[in-house]
C-alpha cells in the first residue's frame, strides 16, 4: 500500500519539557503525519519526573532510561542524538519531531535536514533561537497549548507582512495569482517559528485578512491573497495628476512630487493595488503622460 502520511520519530527531552504539553505535542504531529516512534528520555530514578508517569502510559510513549553519570552533564541529550541517528539510518521515517527547549539539539536538527528529513521542533518560549532556526518548523508549546506568549520572542508581524507583500508583488509581476497555500508554505520555510496562533488567529486565511494591506478572495474552490482594492478609480487618479501638472505648467521635475500629491488626495493610495510594483510603471500605463528620466509631462503640452 502506498505510504500517504509522513512518518515521524517523536523524541522528547523530559529534562526540558513539562508533561502538561503531551497532548498538544501529539496533536501537532498528527496534523503533519503519523508518529511511528514515540520515545521520551530522562533519568526516571529522579523524583522530579514523577509527573511524566501517567502521561507516558496514556500516550504509549516509550521511556528511555538515561542515568546522570556526571553532575552538570546532560546525558539525556547524548542518548537522544544517538537514537536519532540510528533511526535516520534505518530509513523508516520521513521526519523527526524533537521536543526540547535546549539549544544542544541545534546541530542534530541541521544534520537531519542535510539528509532530507523534515524536522519539526517544539519547545517552550525560552528555547534559544539557534535551535528554532535550525528546524523546518518550530512550535512554541505555550502557544499550541493556548497559553500566553511574549510577542517580542517571535518573528514580528512587520517581517511577516513584508514577506507576504514580496510574494504577492512577485506574482503580480509574473501575471499570476497568489494562493493561500503558497503563502503559508513560503512563510513556514522563511520563518521556522511562524504560526498564526502566535498572533491570536486559528486560520491562515483570517490571519492574512487581518494584515493591513491584503484581502483574501475565493475563486471556485481556491482562496487567493491579493492587495486590497481601493475605492479610487484609475480615471480619478489620472484626472488628479492632470490637474496637478496643469497647475505646475504642464510638468514636474521630480516624480516623487506626483506621488506625494496622490497620497494627499487619496491617503490609501498604493500602486500595488493596481497590479504594479513601481510608481513609474504605474504612471507609464496612462496615455496622458510622458516620462523623461524623472520628469513627468502632459503629452499634449509636450506635443503642442
Amino acid at each position: 500500500m502506498e505510504q500517504t502520511e509522513k512518518r515521524f520519530a517523536v523524541l522528547i527531552d523530559a529534562d526540558n519539557v513539562s508533561p502538561r504539553y503531551i497532548k498538544y505535542i501529539f496533536d501537532e504531529v498528527s496534523d503533519m503525519g503519523v508518529a511511528t516512534y514515540k520515545r521520551i528520555y530522562g533519568d526516571w530514578t529522579d523524583t522530579t519526573k514523577r509527573g511524566w508517569k501517567d502521561v507516558i502510559l496514556e500516550w504509549s510513549v516509550n521511556p528511555i532510561q538515561q542515568y546522570s553519570y556526571t553532575f552538570g552533564k546532560n546525558a539525556t541529550d547524548s542518548a537522544m542524538i544517538i537514537d536519532a541517528m540510528d533511526i535516520l539510518y534505518s530509513g523508516n521515517v520521513e521526519g523527526f519531531c524533537i521536543v526540547s527547549s535546549d539549544s544542544d539539539f541545534t546541530k542534530l536538527a541541521q544534520r537531519l535536514r542535510e539528509d532530507g528529513m523534515f524536522v519539526l521542533g517544539m519547545g517552550e518560549r525560552k528555547t534559544p533561537t539557534p535551535f528554532v532556526k535550525a528546524c523546518d518548523a518550530f512550535k512554541i508549546l505555550e502557544v499550541i497549548a493556548s497559553e500566553e506568549v511574549s510577542k517580542g520572542e517571535i518573528t514580528s508581524l512587520e517581517d511577516i507582512q513584508a514577506a507576504v507583500e514580496k510574494i504577492v508583488t512577485e506574482n503580480n509581476n509574473l501575471g499570476k495569482p497568489t494562493g493561500i497555500a503558497e503563502v503559508g508554505s513560503v512563510l513556514t520555510k522563511k520563518f521556522s517559528d511562524f504560526d498564526v496562533r502566535n498572533f491570536g488567529y486559528s486560520k491562515l486565511s483570517t490571519f492574512l485578512e487581518g494584515l493591513e494591506n491584503f484581502e483574501v478572495v475565493r475563486k471556485g474552490n481556491t482562496y487567493f491573497v491579493q492587495d486590497k482594492k481601493t475605492g479610487v478609480t484609475r480615471s480619478e487618479i489620472e484626472a488628479r495628476i492632470i490637474k496637478f501638472l496643469q497647475n505646475n505648467g504642464g510638468r514636474v521635475d521630480n516624480m516623487s512630487m506626483v506621488y506625494e500629491e496622490l497620497k494627499r488626495a487619496f491617503p490609501d493610495f498604493r500602486v500595488k493595488q493596481y497590479g504594479f510594483s513601481r510608481f513609474s510603471s504605474f504612471i507609464r500605463s496612462f496615455s496622458s503622460f510622458q516620462i523623461e528620466e524623472n520628469v513627468l509631462r502632459l503629452k499634449q503640452v509636450q506635443n503642442g
